[in-house]
């Protein structure tokens, strides 16, 4: 069972990142990206085509950061492949030690740098989601055995709203439903929003096992914060962070105190299972934010 499997089971809060694969032959190109956030995040998902754009393989790059000592979460998406071809990614995958998921859709074909692409889309998210989580019981969804032993766990993506009265979360119960076992998020740098989205999850029958990984981000200013949420579907970043943005001296320097400060608040909110912190334009800031949460998490 891989660390992000037990890390999931312990209870304790999570963090976690992602990187973008480089359209390069070179392994060495890989690993550089991966290797700033050894012993540092919990996992590090890998994206699958982002911006429907060419990029390595992402169970190809899971496995070079596997070498590199840093734990991969691998993204599949439904627009590239069909079911045999998801399928035998995940067996792949889990027979060279990769064995964390995450199922998506994925971007619009029409929205890359190669818009006459034709997506695939044979299964829907929720289908890759009930398949993978099959796999791990042995068996492929037509029954045919599959050899061998694999402590497969799939997740799934989310986005928290601030929930009107009578708003259901049916999108992700289904998802749960399907056996995704944890969700990250879109960004929402709003505490009170995340209070109010959780509880209504309880009410709603959300377990309370599942891992709930709210999206965090340390911007790079208010000018990039307003971009994510112009751009960024469902991301939330209140009025009052950007405006702090504006105002610093130091706004990237700002941007990891802000977010690191969230991460603390929603530590101390039950239900957050942990957050996963993606930083557009601002990569580099992510490691130090890691390590600044983890000095205020550990003083308590």
């Amino acid at each position: 069972m891989t660390g992000f499997y037990h890390a999931l089971k312990s209870g304790r809060f999570l963090i976690t990142s992602e990187v973008t694969p480089p359209l390069s032959f070179d392994a060495a190109a890989m690993a550089a990206k991966a290797a700033p956030l050894k012993g540092l995040a919990d996992a590090v998902n890998v994206t699958d085509g982002a911006s429907a754009r060419t990029a390595m393989d992402p169970v190809a790059a899971a496995v070079i950061m596997l070498r590199e000592g840093v734990e991969p979460i691998v993204q599949l998406t439904c627009r590239d492949r069909n079911r045999i071809a998801l399928q035998s990614a995940v067996v792949g995958a889990a027979a060279l030690g990769v064995e964390a998921f995450l199922a998506l859709t994925g971007d619009d074909p029409a929205k890359g740098d190669q818009p006459e692409t034709k997506g695939v889309f044979d299964l829907g998210s929720d289908s890759l989601i009930s398949t993978i989580a099959g796999m791990a019981e042995g068996r492929l969804p037509n029954g045919r055995e599959i050899k061998g032993k694999a402590a497969l766990v799939v997740g799934c993506a989310d986005a928290p709203v601030d929930p009107a009265d009578g708003w259901e979360p049916k999108t992700l119960l289904g998802k749960i439903a399907a056996g995704a076992a944890f969700a990250q998020t879109q960004f929402c740098m709003d505490a009170d929003v995340v209070r109010r989205y959780i509880a209504r999850l309880r009410e709603c029958g959300v377990p309370e096992d599942f891992k709930l990984l709210i999206g965090v981000a340390p911007v790079a200013s208010g000018k990039s914060a307003r971009w994510i949420v112009d751009n960024l579907f469902g991301s939330i970043i209140p009025e009052a962070v950007i405006a702090r943005m504006d105002a610093a001296a130091d706004p990237k320097a700002e941007g990891v105190a802000v977010a690191a400060a969230l991460i603390r608040e929603l530590a101390g909110i039950d239900g957050v299972g942990g957050v996963h912190i993606m930083a557009p334009l601002n990569e580099k800031a992510v490691p130090r934010l890691i390590e600044v949460a983890r000095e205020a998490l550990a003083r308590g």
